[in-house]
């Protein structure tokens, strides 16, 4: 029997589609799964009339790929995937390699890549991202873990993932965690900007008094312009559903958020790194302050609800009109500012880890296949192909230009969201990046004037060279001697 080019374990939604994927271009893959009758749903089901092969242990798996042998582990991350590691490791020889597809923590990553280095193996850890449609049909697909492992997958990798401009949407990525990193920061943007629209969203409905039939017509209209992305699509369709009764389904969803993980991983390294990733951290936190549904109602009897529908009923339509355009440049000129940041953590990544990345290269990897897709990657893409060099998107022009163009209609709409009473804070945390990066002087002083009159931490001058420290005696009695801790 002709040899299998791939293995695949874990038979869940993603690593079905991902084998089925891999079979239409070619790719003759065995696969096995832990509970073993799912192997033969797969055979007899999805898998029917193709050459994918069904196995049913460890030994039977490895023993059908050619070598070097390539393993894809498509389970759950953390405990798991450590788990079938320690069982393919007495199975294979040097230079086969196993692949971790999952949503895996980039340490974890590392600590494998190292790991398996030692046994004589070879291991990549990478980013899938497109959702189960992804899977089957095309994801964005980062890769990282040990460079010689990536020839021997580049091909099928290549082959499976989206495509843009003819360009595969999969490109090595860098050593050790930096496939899972740039996977990591991918959910953290995408959960920015799911909290974005979900702030125009709220604004449209609660401050402008709109239904879902209208709301849906200005996310169809979004789609064709600067804001063209997956996300802005599926609102749209969403929008449009109606429940059995006719009603809008969304209406009738609970407004509880949940989450996996990644986006408080990318607001931890964040913080690890020295990276004002704002915009992200308040989505987070936005998601966290949902799920307190239950305190939320005992809150609104207490505090008083928010002011309901008083500009609404005001509003002419030309007034509703330049709400909605504000709106568009908040959401526009917010989604800049995610980017920059996520940018900005990838950047501070790469120079702590002695990581090389190709940040043009991974703008080309979430243009197709993946959650955040948009035109708007393609001018991230033209930014850094101008100036690799370039230490913040919003410093390149065409985005500089952006932002300044939409200030006046953020504005507008950050003030709408607080004379209504209704949180927005993706879009003010965004807004207050872009005053606080611009500002030439910002209120630090007095912060470093009371660190150090309350734990002697020092100062710098204005008047000075940097990097110069000094200390006052503030209160008459406190000596001279200065904490060596500045930077606490």
């Amino acid at each position: 029997m002709k040899k299998a080019d791939i293995g695949l374990i874990g038979l869940a939604v993603m690593g079905q589609n991902l084998v089925l994927n891999m079979a239409d271009h070619g790719y003759r893959v065995a696969v096995f799964n832990r509970t073993t009758s799912k192997v033969d749903d797969f055979i007899k089901g999805p898998a029917q009339g193709t050459d994918i092969i069904g196995t049913y242990s460890m030994e039977e798996l490895v023993a059908t790929l050619q070598t070097p042998r390539k393993v894809m582990l498509m389970v759950k991350a953390g405990e798991v995937v450590d788990h079938f590691i320690d069982m393919l490791v007495p199975l294979l020889e040097p230079g086969d390699v196993i692949i971790d597809g999952g949503n895996s923590h980039y340490p974890d990553t590392t600590r494998r890549t190292a790991y398996l280095k030692q046994k004589g193996l070879r291991f990549i850890g990478t980013g899938v991202s497109g959702g189960e449609e992804g899977a089957r049909f095309g994801p964005s697909i980062m890769p990282g873990g040990n460079p010689e492992a990536w020839p021997l997958v580049k091909d099928i990798f290549q082959a499976v993932s989206a495509k843009v401009d003819g360009e595969p949407c999969c490109q090595w990525v860098g050593q050790d965690g930096a496939g899972h990193f740039v996977k990591m920061v991918h959910n953290g943007i995408e959960y920015g900007d799911m909290q974005l629209i979900c702030e125009a969203y709220s604004l449209m409905e609660h401050a402008l008094g709109m239904n879902c039939d209208q709301m849906q017509q200005v996310f169809e209209h979004w789609n064709s312009g600067v804001l063209d992305s997956y996300l802005i699509d599926i609102t749209k369709d969403i929008l449009a559903m109606k429940d059995e009764d006719g009603e809008p389904l969304v209406d009738k969803i609970l407004d509880t958020a949940g989450q996996k993980g990644t986006g408080k991983w990318t607001g931890i390294s964040a913080l690890d790194l020295g990276v004002p990733l704002t915009l992200i951290g308040e989505s987070v936190f936005a998601r966290v302050l949902s799920s307190l549904k239950d305190e939320r109602v005992t809150a609104s009897a207490i505090l008083g609800p928010r002011p309901e529908g008083s500009l609404a009923k005001s509003l002419s339509d030309d007034d509703r009109e330049g709400y909605i355009d504000a709106l568009r440049d908040a959401l526009y000129a917010s989604k800049i500012i995610s980017y920059a940041q996520g940018f900005m953590l990838m950047a501070e990544a790469a120079k702590d880890f002695g990581w090389q990345l190709n940040y043009g290269e991974i703008a080309l990897m979430w243009r197709g296949g993946c959650i955040i897709r948009s035109t708007f990657l393609g001018n991230i893409k033209e930014a850094y192909d101008n100036n690799p060099a370039l230490i913040n998107l919003a410093l390149d022009s065409f985005f500089s230009e952006a932002l300044k163009t939409a200030e006046a209609g953020w504005r507008k709409a950050v003030i709408l969201a607080v004379d209504s009473g209704i949180p927005a804070p993706a879009f003010s945390s965004a807004l207050a990046y872009f005053d606080g990066y611009r500002s030439q002087r910002l209120p630090a002083n007095l912060l470093q004037a009371q660190r150090d009159y309350f734990g002697a931490h020092t100062y710098e001058r204005l008047d000075k060279k940097r990097g110069e420290f000094f200390h006052t005696d503030w209160t008459g009695h406190g000596g001279k001697v200065a904490s060596t801790t500045y930077e606490v």
